[in-house]
């Protein structure tokens, strides 16, 4: 397993180990406070992704999965971790042209992120939160000539940042509730290249 995947599973694993803290093994589906926004959660994410480098942009539809952990500190405070998968698309590229009359072509792949989400219940059932940690995504740089002759040809990974917030609405209570939310996320590839993500979700947590 390489560092980036152990990265990822130290973070994640992390937040499943403060469960303990958060409840003990016999806690009610909901929590006294009437909120069910504890334990670990599935989610399907999808919107727009939007890829920046060399100064230029550009937009495309991404879908992408996440899972997490949450646990509740006191009645107002929510506190967990989470990794999530994104993919742009079949890729979202963006071409420059430079002073030589050669073109360079970034695109970026799927991203895969590990994060600490905080967020705060405005009511036992609506959730405003914000989040940060570490993000990965493949990416590819090509260089060509006037005349379309590759000149350069780079594959990689690019590891960073991410930070980001939203909003979280829980539908159904009991054993398996059901959730929607909204996110904007923005990733930043140690200054070379950024993403940024609007995106709306639907979960299940599991007690």
């Amino acid at each position: 397993m390489n560092t980036k995947a152990l990265t990822l599973a130290a973070i994640v694993a992390a937040g499943f180990a403060a469960q303990p803290a958060f409840a003990q093994d016999t806690a009610p589906e909901v929590a006294a406070n009437g909120t069910s926004f504890r334990g670990v959660r599935l989610e399907a994410n999808a919107g727009g992704d939007r890829f920046m480098s060399e100064g230029e942009h550009n937009d495309k539809f991404g879908y992408g999965g996440t899972i997490g952990f949450d646990g509740t500190l006191g009645d107002r405070v929510v506190i967990g971790a989470e990794g999530s998968y994104w993919v742009p698309g079949k890729g979202n590229e963006n071409c420059t042209g430079l002073p030589n009359n050669n073109s360079i072509c970034h695109k970026g792949f799927q991203e895969i992120g590990a994060a600490v989400r905080v967020g705060y219940l405005v009511t036992p059932q609506f959730l405003l939160f914000g989040k940060g940690g570490y993000v990965n995504r493949e990416q590819r740089k090509r260089i060509d000539g006037p005349t379309g002759t590759q000149l350069v040809y780079d594959h990689y990974n690019a590891d960073g940042y991410q930070l980001g917030g939203g909003a979280e609405f829980t539908l159904t209570q009991g054993r398996a509730p059901v959730y929607v939310n909204a996110q904007y996320v923005y990733s930043n590839f140690h200054g070379h290249s950024s993403a940024q993500r609007v995106m709306g979700g639907i979960g299940i947590r599991f007690k």
